[in-house]
């Protein structure tokens, strides 16, 4: 199959042909039809989130079974599928009450093992982590689904459980961002999106905050508690920074939910503790959404309320996710990037 390859941290990504996967005995083989570009990928080829080379990344895919393993009761050829990017072992007591997502054994395509930047990627315990696309779904707007919206969704509804009302304040508006704020939209809040970048708070903007701020120009935190503070804080940068700004901008029961990786030497920020305390305030970590919780978000789509496929602002091909990748550091990468490898 063709595949984009890196053998080197930071190593520029190649097309080429490598091995098929094999298919897992209680998983299946999908042909990708769209793949999203994501930061933790970017995470992984920059060497902060380690995974063993030469590497195949992608983890936000959607497609068709090709391939089923002989212990797979659910699935057959054709089937039209996306899958969480964390996929449960589906024994363990944590999958079994239905927090695959935390799963001890758990597999992540791109991370644990090759990826979606391929024709072919591989889904072990496919029962548990499959989960079948209506055919008002397409391909690419599915694919945004899987890390990005997932993410943002669970972080809303399980951890912020955010209602109509409700003040939430998004910091960061790449793709998880601005995933969140459609949803919360969607869902009846009132939201602030904060970012330094003028085309990201653009987005943010049609996608329906309606507070927007600059943190180079405007301190959020004395700008959002004087609206009384956020019921509900995202962070979806992923920064020291932008994790205790949004810390300290909930008002007292306030809860925060930590979207954006924090890695290495970024991973242990200087939360005021002090404050969670006193003001009773939670603070969440989201790691995407198992299979089984996939449902509600689905209904959310096919309804209408939302659209993931506004999110994408650049389609390519597997060569492109390589520039895309390289790319995410740099002012300007915003929105989401999806590739279709049969292009």
């Amino acid at each position: 199959m063709r595949a984009l390859v890196y053998d080197e941290t930071a190593g520029t990504p190649a097309v080429r042909l490598v091995p098929d996967p094999v298919c897992p005995a209680d998983g299946v083989i999908i042909a990708v039809r769209a793949t999203g570009v994501c930061r933790s990928d970017w995470h992984a080829w920059q060497g902060h989130d380690p995974v063993r080379l030469p590497h195949v990344g992608g983890h936000e895919f959607a497609g068709t079974v090709v391939e089923v393993g002989a212990e797979v009761r659910d699935w057959e050829y054709g089937d039209r599928v996306t899958t969480p990017f964390v996929n449960g072992c589906g024994h363990c007591a944590f999958c079994r009450s239905g927090d695959a997502q935390v799963c001890p054994d758990q597999t992540q395509p791109g991370f644990t093992g090759w990826g979606s930047f391929a024709e072919l990627v591989a889904v072990a315990a496919a029962d548990l982590n499959l989960v079948r696309l209506p055919e008002r779904v397409d391909f690419a707007a599915a694919a945004a689904l899987g890390c990005r919206f997932a993410t943002a969704f669970r972080a809303l509804t399980a951890h912020g459980r955010v209602s109509a009302g409700a003040l939430v304040a998004i910091f960061g508006c790449g793709g998880a961002g601005l995933s969140a704020i459609m949803i919360a939209t969607a869902l009846g809040a009132r939201v602030i999106a904060i970012d330094p970048a003028a085309p990201a708070r653009e987005l943010a903007r049609s996608f329906g905050a309606e507070l927007i701020i600059d943190p180079t120009t405007d301190d959020p935190v004395e700008t959002i508690m004087e609206l009384g503070g956020a019921e509900v804080t995202l962070d979806c940068a992923g920064t020291p920074a932008t994790a205790v700004t949004a810390v300290r901008s909930l008002r007292r029961r306030g809860r925060h939910v930590q979207v954006g990786l924090l890695l290495g030497e970024q991973s242990t920020p200087p939360l005021p503790l002090d404050r969670v305390i006193a003001w009773e305030l939670s603070v969440h970590g989201s790691h995407g959404m198992p299979a089984a919780d996939y449902p509600a978000m689905i209904e959310l789509i096919t309804s209408g309320a939302v659209d993931p496929g506004l999110l994408i602002t650049n389609r390519t091909d597997l060569a492109g996710a390589g520039v895309a990748l390289q790319g995410m550091d740099r002012p300007g990468s915003h929105g989401i990037t999806v590739a279709d490898p049969s292009a």
